[in-house]
């Protein structure tokens, strides 16, 4: 019986347009499995587009850690980047966030496809061809249309395990393309919540031969693409709301369209054409929910009791937003 525990430091890189996940294993003798045992780490920054080769050591500042229930004696350790004098590094989006209240609550919507290694198409796609047209894979049952599922149970139960608050899980729309649904209250939660279970999703995924294509439209086409829908409300919406502060809310958002899209993700021009369920790129429309129409950008809420009653949501993002819960 081993007393050595492995922690999984992970972070994001410095690359542009669209930062990856890296991590690497740290084993610690007697560990408790709190926050406050994990110690800073450092890496190689050159290696990652964070520092250059003569000064390349970057720091990384736990954050955020989770019960990893792949491993033996596991956690999963969602970490900051620092500067070696112990400042954020300038790829360091969470440092940013400024919500210490938790008054912010988030729910995404993250959507993506699943790859297969060796074809490079996603799943359900034969080689060197196309599968059926879009219509029967959303909430599919069956192996005809359905493409990935123990995978997906996977993901979820992991997740589940981990202690992160999954909420839910569905097949999309294009063959080959799935959903997972995060709720999570304070904007640093909501973007741990969701790396960590990205994480997951891409350690999986591995063990499978498949990967994850995050990309906004892979596959040109009458094919739909991948988004994360942001949900999110804060204490005025939950405890006062009503529609003129619902239409001031979509009303500041219309106005803000390009400063929006500068963050919303790299490549979604090719997503947000005003079709396949979205609009275009340079407009914004909203619905109530009572009436919802897809393509809106800004559904809100339904007047019914609690959280639903309480959120609008932001179709816009892409499945890799470079700034959403800030």
């Amino acid at each position: 019986m081993t007393n050595k525990a492995k922690l999984e430091y992970i972070w994001l890189d410095g690359y542009e347009p669209t930062q990856n996940m890296r991590s690497k294993t740290m084993v610690r003798d007697d560990f408790g499995g709190t926050l406050d045992e994990c110690p800073m780490w450092m890496f190689d920054g050159s290696s990652t587009r964070q520092a250059e080769g003569g000064s390349s050591d970057c720091l990384l500042k736990p954050v955020a850690i989770f019960p990893d229930p792949a491993r033996v004696n596991g956690y999963l350790v969602m970490c900051e980047v620092m500067n070696p004098d112990g400042t954020p590094h300038p790829s360091n989006g969470r440092a940013t966030i400024d919500d210490d209240d938790d008054d912010f609550w988030f729910g995404f919507e993250q959507e993506y496809f699943i790859m297969d290694v060796n074809t490079q198409q996603p799943l359900g796609f034969p080689v060197g061809g196309y599968p059926g047209p879009q219509g029967l894979y959303y909430c599919s049952v069956g192996g005809k249309n359905t493409h990935g599922r123990a995978m997906v149970e996977e993901h979820a139960d992991l997740c589940l395990e981990a202690g992160i608050n999954f909420e839910g899980i569905n097949q999309e729309v294009a063959c080959g393309q799935w959903e997972f649904q995060i709720f999570a209250k304070g904007a640093a939660e909501a973007g741990d919540q969701i790396w960590v279970a990205r994480y997951l999703l891409e350690r999986v995924a591995e063990s499978y031969g498949y990967y994850i294509e995050y990309h906004p439209k892979p596959i040109k086409g009458d094919w739909n693409g991948s988004g994360m829908h942001a949900n999110f409300s804060n204490g005025a919406m939950r405890e006062v709301g009503g529609k003129d502060m619902f239409d001031n809310i979509c009303e500041a958002f219309g106005r803000n369209i390009e400063k929006h899209m500068a963050v919303y993700g790299a490549h979604n021009e090719e997503r947000l054409t005003g079709l396949h369920e979205t609009q275009s790129i340079d407009q914004f429309s909203t619905v109530s929910r009572t009436v919802e129409r897809r393509s809106a950008s800004q559904p809100r809420s339904r007047p019914t009791a609690g959280w639903a009653a309480s959120r609008t949501a932001d179709r816009r993002p892409t499945a890799t937003p470079t700034a959403l819960a800030r």
